[in-house]
């Protein structure tokens, strides 16, 4: 779990990333992250249900991961789903840009 290269853009440098523990359940549209920039603090949601299996412990001595490489070492967290149907109600990332207006 990540956030969009879009999303990073709008945020501006990163500067402080706080990451669910591992072992908690998430459930989708939760609250779950939280990332913050030179511009603001952001909440981050679950987009889907499960328990939080890994952190990106890294991304707390260098939150400039998620703007350098938010689909690679700037991931997140990893969720083990408790509702593997709920892959199916995510957006195409076409989807996802027409939704943020790109």
């Amino acid at each position: 779990m990540g956030i969009t290269a879009l999303a990073t853009e709008q945020l501006g440098d990163l500067v402080y990333v706080e990451l669910p523990r591992i072992g908690a359940a998430l459930a989708r549209g939760a609250s779950c992250a939280v990332v913050e920039s030179t511009k603001a603090a952001s909440d981050v949601y679950a987009p889907v249900s499960g328990e939080v299996v890994a952190a990106n412990a890294d991304l707390g001595e260098h939150p400039e991961r998620v703007n350098e490489a938010p689909y690679a070492t700037g991931w997140l967290f990893k969720i083990k789903l408790s509702e593997p149907k709920e892959l199916g109600e995510l957006l195409a990332p076409a989807d996802y840009a027409k939704s943020a207006g790109v």
